[in-house]
């Protein structure tokens, strides 16, 4: 017998559950198969949200041949087939032959070249699905010729209508009858997944007495489950977004926050590693100036961790993520070198002033070099006024101190030995981070 989640797949818009802005009534997708015609486009949402299910309804209700690829098992020669297939059964005044590409991020650079041709002329209505963001896995020719439309994960009550729906109309688990006791953990190891939650009823459908009402406990569904609940995809976009959340909330100053995101990857198995990484960038780049010894503690706290793996390893992560997020923040030197860069790339190689160069050679002395030069520790504070940069540039500036403590001491200090050049003032803030 085939597995509950595919007994339960609807065949037509009314059966299906979820997603009302894309197939409500009024919404984008709804209004297409009333007019019966679709263009190509792009499902991108989690896995188990009807992403394949909602094309076999578009070709169900258009009437119209109906072929599917997989990414992981088809090559450039596959698709080719299936295009040479759709137009021989193309006819006049019928809409075109849909071609369903399931995890359509995984197809090569080559493989989706293949298909602008016969989506550019109309021999086949593409329809794609993937759980990556479109934009960064669909080469730009062919994103440029769909739409993206976007399936968010189940919501509780649509999640509660499907478990409602499959014990009293499923041929088999409507033989005995269910009550939902407990659904905290059934809503919780389903994560917005249609098809997760259908194999867990199905799961406890199996495992419960032979005879007798069957009960659905929090402790019914953790026994027949056995697994992390979380999602998380370690090459995926969740990565990104979750990392991204977890370096907001440091230079957010949001210690809660920044602990519940590490909580996150550390269930979902991310590499200790990684993250150690990007608590040292963090340091340097959110905290910096502000708190030197920040860089310190998130250096030692990857040492650490590599010293000490998991799960002990946690805990110098979570010392490090605490103090970097509770500390005074600062990015005048993350700024200062990016303005540098950018001031390289505008005005190229500038020369070194010749007072400022090494005179190893007689020839060298004889053309100036190092002449003039003052050694800073033979005067008084061991300082004395000379240039430094190149003389297109001698009244650059590039580090701007901010207005926290540790820093308002080094700008004092810089005052003393450069008058107004570091007097108090507040830069444009620019270059900055842009994630």
């Amino acid at each position: 017998m085939q597995p509950l989640a595919e007994r339960m797949r609807p065949l037509t818009l009314d059966g299906y559950i979820g997603q009302q802005h894309l197939v409500g009534q009024g919404a984008v997708l709804r209004k297409m198969l009333e007019c019966g015609h679709v263009n190509s486009f792009i499902l991108w949402g989690p896995p188990g949200v009807g992403k394949t299910t909602l094309a076999s309804i578009i070709a169900r209700k258009l009437e119209v041949p109906f072929y599917t690829l997989s990414a992981v098992t088809s090559g450039v020669k596959d698709v080719r087939d299936v295009i040479e297939k759709a137009r021989s059964n193309r006819f006049f005044n019928q809409n075109n032959p849909i071609l369903f590409i399931d995890e359509i991020h995984r197809f090569s650079k080559s493989q989706q070249d293949s298909l602008l041709g016969a989506v550019e002329q109309g021999i086949v209505t593409l329809i794609g699905a993937t759980t990556e963001n479109p934009s960064f896995e669909v080469i730009r020719p062919l994103l440029s010729r769909c739409q993206v439309y976007t399936l968010k994960p189940l919501e509780e009550q649509d999640l509660m209508q499907l478990a409602h729906y499959a014990v009293e109309h499923d041929i088999e688990l409507s033989k005995r009858v269910f009550h939902f006791t407990e659904t905290s953990a059934l809503m919780r190891y389903s994560g917005g997944d249609a098809r997760k939650l259908l194999n867990i009823l199905e799961l406890v459908y199996e495992s419960a007495p032979q005879e007798g009402d069957i009960e659905v406990t929090d402790e019914i569904v953790a026994n027949c489950s056995q697994q992390n609940p979380l999602a998380y995809d370690k090459d995926g976009e969740m990565h990104y977004d979750i990392i991204s959340a977890f370096i907001k909330s440091i230079r957010g100053s949001d210690p809660d926050a920044a602990i519940y995101w590490l909580a996150r990857m550390i269930e979902g198995g991310e590499d200790p590693a990684f993250i150690a990484r990007r608590l040292v960038i963090s340091a340097s780049e959110d905290i910096g100036l502000a708190n030197p010894n920040a860089l310190l503690l998130a250096n030692a706290a990857f040492d650490a961790v590599m010293k000490i793996g998991w799960p002990e390893g946690r805990i110098p992560l979570a010392e490090a993520t605490v103090y970097l997020a509770s500390s005074p923040k600062s990015n005048s030197a993350y700024m200062a070198i990016n303005d540098a860069i950018q001031k390289v790339q505008e005005t190229g190689n500038q020369p070194v002033p010749l007072h400022l160069r090494n005179a190893p050679t007689s020839l060298m002395k004889n053309l100036g070099y190092s002449k003039g030069y003052k050694y800073a520790h033979d005067y008084e504070g061991n300082f004395v006024l000379q240039q430094f940069l190149p003389d297109e540039l001698k009244d650059q500036r590039f580090w701007h101190p901010q207005s926290n403590p540790a820093e308002e001491r080094l700008r004092s200090q810089m005052e003393k030995c450069w008058g107004s050049r570091f007097s108090p003032q507040t830069p444009p803030k620019e270059n900055g981070p842009k994630d």
